[in-house]
């Protein structure tokens, strides 16, 4: 059995626990919060959730899981049998997650902690935000899925991308990250309902 470290607070810790349900794959849930001590930099190098023990191995990084996850259970499938295709899901996982995710978690302190970022930092992010948002509209599909007419790791990307995002926006700029960008609020909206991520969500809340 899979053991799932991390917290249930994680948007990726969340968006790995999806995928784990999505694939059917038996896990467990380890709590274990983001530290720099020796047990834990053990099962991610950077102190980061999540990670995954599979037979006293251990791994992170949510892209690298989830290929291990296809791997391991290639039902249903997270990538496209066409490599470019598969190609082009990564690319806009990564974008989402470069381009979005991490942009906007410059200023997570301040959103949801109670610290304090510059207003240099604020200014970086919103210009850089609106480049992200840019440029993932030039490639993101959203009919009706993210990257096309199926169900990939890019929807999950998407979900747990905006969730994060879509907070951190709304509360240290007031705006809505996703006005105006119709396609990215369907799959928003279509993945909220789906079977996975709602079981997710459900727990998270319990």
């Amino acid at each position: 059995m899979i053991q799932l470290y991390g917290l249930r607070m994680s948007n990726y810790y969340s968006l790995v626990k999806a995928l784990l349900v999505e694939k059917e794959v038996d896990f467990e849930e380890v709590k274990a919060p983001p530290t720099q001590e020796e047990d834990n930099l053990v099962r991610t190098p950077m102190g980061k959730m999540p990670s995954i023990g599979v037979d006293g191995g251990y791994m992170s990084e949510s892209l690298a899981i989830a290929s291990y996850l296809d791997r391991v259970q290639p039902e249903p499938a997270l990538l496209p049998g066409d490599a470019f295709a598969a190609g082009k899901v990564v690319e806009l996982a990564c974008h989402l997650k470069l381009d979005v995710e991490l942009v906007a978690r410059r200023c997570l302190p301040e959103a949801f902690f109670g610290g304090k970022v510059s207003d240099e930092t604020k200014e970086s992010t919103r210009a850089d935000l609106a480049k992200g948002m840019k440029a993932l509209d030039r490639i993101f599909v959203g009919d009706p899925y993210a990257a096309g007419e199926e169900l990939t790791l890019a929807d999950f990307y998407t979900f747990y991308t905006f969730g994060l995002s879509g907070g951190i926006v709304q509360k240290i700029f007031g705006e809505d990250i996703l006005e105006g960008h119709p396609k990215i609020q369907g799959v928003m909206a279509r993945m909220a309902e789906h079977p996975s991520v709602a079981r997710v969500e459900a727990e998270k809340a319990s």
